[in-house]
């Protein structure tokens, strides 16, 4: 393993890892996150570089302390919202927010369980400590922990990492905030691309608990509900599912995902008046949802529109 070594005013990495040291990725998979980094400026990729290292392992030891916690005591109680609170969640929104505020000062933090309103910075970070707070609690291993960075009210990288399964997924999209950003979406360390499969009755397509009782009978496809929104959108990127359709997610759950989504070709059909991105400073999205239809294609936007009746 390469050793990193600091630029004089401390902030940034002088050299380039292969392979951020906490991702769990087959050794051959290291030229896809190489030949995304070194595509950058230099830097930008040591910017990068530090980002997706930190967040590994940021990740890594807040989940690892979660998993302890989901073989444990589980104990819940309900927010003003109607949704689960668990004091894991708790622990993980002040320890993930605690560790970007010490290493990036100059950022601004939004979290689910923090502050909703947005800070007047050009870079926040913004996290929900456990996503599928509800399978959490009731003892369903599919659940994790989303960490999304802005640029400008825009998500720029996004980091997934769901413990029971071990899955790390991450993903770069400049979109149109002109950064110097290579985009790119990965597993494990391995590209991921949305199938190009159509759709048909050996396809999947995932519903939030509460779109699902919009899903018509028969459906085109076999219909999921997973009970994570970050892990239910992704589902689309990792080419599991031909689409997805989430009725209240707030910017925590898609913030993370979204880059991760762009970067895999999906595309993203907002059902509301306003578009999820680019968040604005001062705004509160503590109570704004943002209904969306994910689809692995283009074309499949108005097919599952009219198959839904969205």
């Amino acid at each position: 393993m390469l050793a990193i070594g600091r630029s004089p005013a401390g902030r940034y990495p002088v050299c380039v890892l292969p392979v951020p040291r906490a991702i769990i990725v087959p050794a051959s998979s290291a030229l896809a996150l190489r030949c995304l980094i070194f595509a950058m400026t230099a830097i930008d990729r040591a910017f990068w570089t530090d980002v997706l290292t930190f967040t590994a392992d940021l990740a890594q030891h807040t989940g690892q302390q979660l998993l302890k916690d989901f073989a444990g005591d589980r104990a819940t109680t309900e927010k003003d919202d109607g949704t689960l609170l668990t004091q894991s969640d708790t622990w993980a929104d002040a320890t993930l927010r605690q560790a970007i505020a010490d290493r990036f000062p100059d950022h601004g933090l939004l979290s689910e369980e923090g502050n909703h309103d947005l800070p007047d910075r050009d870079w926040c970070w913004i996290i929900d400590p456990i996503d599928g707070t509800t399978n959490f609690s009731h003892g369903i291993p599919v659940w994790g922990i989303s960490i999304g960075l802005l640029y400008r009210g825009w998500p720029v990288f996004g980091y997934l990492y769901y413990p029971p399964t071990q899955e790390a997924c991450y993903g770069f999209w400049p979109g149109e905030t002109g950064l110097d950003l290579e985009p790119g979406a990965f597993r494990n360390g391995r590209p991921i691309r949305t199938t190009s499969a159509d759709p048909g009755p050996n396809q999947t397509f995932s519903f939030c608990t509460r779109s699902i009782e919009r899903a018509p009978r028969p459906f085109c496809c076999k219909i999921r509900a997973i009970g994570s929104a970050s892990y239910n959108l992704l589902t689309v990127a990792t080419g599991s599912m031909v689409g997805a359709y989430e009725l209240t997610p707030k910017a925590w759950d898609i913030a993370a995902v979204w880059p991760i989504l762009k970067a895999a070709g999906a595309t993203w059909i907002s059902l509301e008046a306003y578009p999820p991105f680019p968040l604005t400073p001062g705004d509160s999205y503590g109570k704004r949802s943002n209904a969306c239809l994910v689809v692995a294609r283009a074309d499949l936007g108005d097919f599952f529109r009219r198959a839904i009746g969205i």
